[in-house]
């Protein structure tokens, strides 16, 4: 299955979100964000398509990085996916407590990485709605308006698109909704 660009937004500076229907580890951007544990240990998920699709020198590289803080983000090579390199965000597990600022601050961390190392475009799964239980709604809701918010604060950002990648259907249906609500 190609992916598929489903609703665009451009914001003022130009710089653009973009919902995306497929799989992300087929993304041929200068990154693609991983929803990782703090160990980044990639097992399931999201975590485990990159890997297995990647290499496992992506793995290795994690385990060379080691622990990285829930709200935080670390970097690694692509291996053989398309795009160069990999955001791993540790998304909070939902019931952990400040679930919301620990959310929208892993988001706050994979966009100033990306803007450090001078990325255009990148590409983001819905971090912590799979496997961490954070409902769909409530992610969409924090992901996006965290995204308007940075381009708001950084207008000369580096990063051109974000690009939202969704596989199943009732977080793509979350994300479509939350999508029309905030920019519609």
């Amino acid at each position: 299955m190609a992916n598929t660009e489903l609703q665009k937004h451009v914001f003022p500076n130009g710089s653009q979100l973009t919902l995306v229907h497929g799989d992300i580890t087929v993304e041929a951007v200068d990154a693609i964000v991983n929803a990782a544990n703090s160990y980044l240990k990639h097992g399931g998920g999201v975590a485990a398509a990159i890997v297995r699709k990647g290499g496992r020198v992506i793995q290795e590289e994690s385990d060379k990085i080691g622990f990285v803080p829930v709200g935080k983000a670390a970097i690694t090579g692509g291996g053989n996916l398309p795009a160069r390199y990999v955001i791993h965000a540790v998304g909070p597990r939902w019931g952990e407590g400040d679930e919301d600022n620990k959310l929208r601050s892993a988001v706050e961390s994979v966009l100033e990485l990306a803007e450090e190392k001078g990325f255009e475009r990148i590409s983001m799964p819905a971090i912590s709605a799979g496997i961490f239980g954070f409902p769909k709604d409530r992610c969409a809701q924090i992901i996006m308006s965290t995204i308007a918010k940075y381009f708001e604060i950084h207008p000369n950002s580096t990063i051109r698109e974000v690009r939202i990648v969704l596989y199943d259907e009732p977080t793509l249906r979350a994300f479509q909704e939350k999508f029309e609500e905030l920019f519609g």
